[in-house]
C-alpha cells in the first residue's frame, strides 16, 4: 500500500505542477487581448474554468495519495490547494461572467475591471506554482 501511494502521489503532484505551469503560461498571453468583445471574456473564463477543475481533482487526488502515503503536513497543504481553487472557481468565474457582460453592455472601466481579475488569477496561479515547488523541496529534504 505504502509504494501505491509513493506512486500515487508522485503522479498526482507532476500532475499538479504541469496543469499550474501550463496554465499560468497559457494564461499570459492571454492578456495581450483587447478583452472588448464578449468571446475574449468567455474565453478567458473557460480557459480558468478548465484550469481550476484540472487543478482541484489534481489536488484532491495528491491529497489522498499523501495521506496514504503518511506525508499529511504535504496532504494538508494540497487540501487548502484544493480549498483555495474551489473558492477561486466560485468568486472569480463569477466576476469574470459578470464582467464580460459589462463589456457587452459597453460599460466604461470593465475592460479595465476585466483584466484586473485576470491579472490576479495569475498571481494566485503563480503563488500556488511557487507553493507547490516549495513543499516538493521541503518534502525531498524530509526523505532524506
Amino acid at each position: 500500500m505504502l509504494l501505491s501511494a509513493l506512486y500515487a502521489s508522485f503522479f498526482f503532484t507532476v500532475a499538479l505542477l504541469v496543469t499550474t505551469a501550463y496554465f499560468l503560461m497559457g494564461g499570459l498571453p492571454l492578456l495581450t487581448l483587447k478583452h472588448d468583445t464578449p468571446l475574449d471574456a468567455r474565453f478567458v473564463r473557460g480557459f480558468f474554468n478548465v484550469y481550476y477543475r484540472a487543478a482541484f481533482w489534481a489536488s484532491l487526488g495528491a491529497f489522498v495519495s499523501y495521506a496514504l502515503w503518511g506525508r499529511y503536513p504535504f496532504a494538508l497543504g494540497v487540501a487548502v490547494n484544493a480549498c483555495v481553487v474551489s473558492l477561486l472557481r466560485k468568486h472569480l468565474l463569477q466576476a469574470m461572467q459578470q464582467l464580460g457582460a459589462k463589456i457587452e453592455a459597453s460599460s466604461d472601466g470593465a475592460i479595465q475591471h476585466f483584466r484586473r481579475v485576470h491579472t490576479a488569477a495569475l498571481c494566485v496561479n503563480l503563488v500556488q506554482l511557487v507553493a507547490l515547488v516549495w513543499g516538493l523541496l521541503w518534502l525531498s529534504r524530509q526523505l532524506r
